[in-house]
């Protein structure tokens, strides 16, 4: 008797079962989906500089490779860029980094990635404020532990206090997850709230903290770094930064990471069964990144603060919607809620931020990201890291589909 092969059954791990395409993805692919169809879409969904990689940094690459720069990296990173790295970063004197206690990685997701696996175990804690990055919680249910959002209304700016932060602390509790400046609100920390924060975490000792710094240089007011404000928890502390958006270097995949010695060792190990070293060439370019002209950072910035002012004054014009001056990054996160209840021209009511977002771009065909994927329902986050013809036109655009809500 002849058996019929059967089809095996693929079974997620428990791990990956956590993990599923972010909603920021999910919409990008959408849209992109539709543009390829001949659809009329502008996207603001996406987190990422519309400006070219400078070319000092493109020359400096492309004579690395020439100068066979194409082996096997480091692990942990060149020690010219880790050098370049601790001596770059804000930091009070008495805790300047070392270049030990640098990691370079691919991408500062990855130096994220890998400081949950190397330090997180099933049921631990991290606390988050809310709204955050889509990828910390994916991060942290990957490493099979519990995010512990704090939601932080526009009344506070989006910051988290030090009251809030107390109070979501539990025997639990690994780390606090900072993003200054944040995504998706633009929210950034002035010292004295840092310090606030810091002063909890000093009567909590079990409790280390993970400062994402990446969009430190697209600070409109006073960036502080954590390093600056508490040397005194350098100790159980990790900076998080990277050349991505500062520079326009996504598709490079270069970050780092600078915390305690320990701490960098054990995610050196993480790396080297994963990834190894990131990218030779890759290195070599955020080494010219960081010790070429700077100039066009300020330059960069001016332009990133004149669509900013733009597209506030355009959302908060249509008087539906309320949309804060955030303090850095290239996002904003208006609050949609006073649309709530309303109907669109066809009879379907809005109740929610996905209900919103999901209107305008069927009525507008411009894509943005509601505030749900973001752990603060009510708003939406646009990024205007776009040109500014597309932003007028996005805007003018947005305002019309709210004005014809009933």
């Amino acid at each position: 008797m002849i058996t019929e092969p059967t089809t095996p059954v693929f079974i997620r791990s428990d791990r990956a079962a956590a993990v599923k395409l972010s909603e920021i993805v999910q919409i990008s692919e959408t849209v992109q989906a539709r543009k390829t169809a001949g659809e009329d879409i502008l996207s603001f969904g996406t987190g990422e500089p519309d400006f070219p990689t400078p070319e000092n940094i493109i020359q400096a690459a492309h004579a690395a490779m020439l100068d066979g720069q194409t082996t096997y990296p480091p692990t942990q990173g060149t020690p010219a860029l880790r050098k370049v790295i601790a001596e770059s970063t804000p930091s009070d004197p008495a805790a300047r980094p070392d270049p030990s206690e640098v990691i370079v990685c691919t991408g500062a997701k990855q130096v994220l990635a890998n400081a949950f696996l190397a330090t997180l175990n099933a049921n631990d804690e991290v606390v988050v404020p809310a709204p955050y990055w889509t990828s910390y919680a994916d991060i942290i249910a990957f490493c099979q532990a519990t995010l512990v959002p704090v939601a932080c209304k526009a009344e506070t700016q989006f910051k988290l206090s030090a009251s809030q932060l107390a109070e979501a602390i539990t025997p639990k509790t690994k780390w606090l997850l900072v993003n200054s400046p944040g995504n998706p609100s633009g929210a950034l920390y002035t010292a004295v709230e840092l310090s606030a924060l810091a002063d909890v975490l000093r009567a909590n000792p079990h409790v280390w903290v993970l400062a994402d710094e990446i969009y430190q240089h697209i600070s409109y007011d006073t960036f502080t770094s954590f390093r600056e404000i508490a040397p005194d928890l350098v100790s159980r502390m990790l900076i998080v930064n990277g050349v991505s958006k500062a520079y326009a270097m996504t598709g490079w995949r270069l970050g780092w990471g600078i915390g305690p010695r320990d701490l960098i060792t054990t995610m050196v190990g993480v790396q080297g069964q994963s990834t190894s070293g990131a990218s030779s060439i890759s290195q070599a370019a955020a080494l010219a990144a960081l010790t070429g002209p700077q100039q066009v950072l300020t330059e960069r910035l001016a332009s990133f603060k004149d669509r900013r002012d733009y597209v506030i004054t355009a959302l908060n014009e249509t008087g539906r919607l309320d949309c804060l001056t955030p303090g850095g990054a290239f996002y904003v996160f208006p609050s949609c809620a006073k649309t709530f209840g309303l109907k669109t021209p066809n009879g379907t009511k809005i109740a929610n931020d996905a209900e919103f977002c999901a209107y305008i771009l069927a009525d507008a065909g411009v894509a943005l990201v509601p505030g749900r994927a973001f752990g603060l329902s009510g708003h939406f986050r646009l990024s205007y890291a776009y040109a500014m013809a597309d932003l007028k036109e996005g805007c003018a655009r947005i305002a019309k589909a709210v004005a014809a809500l009933l």
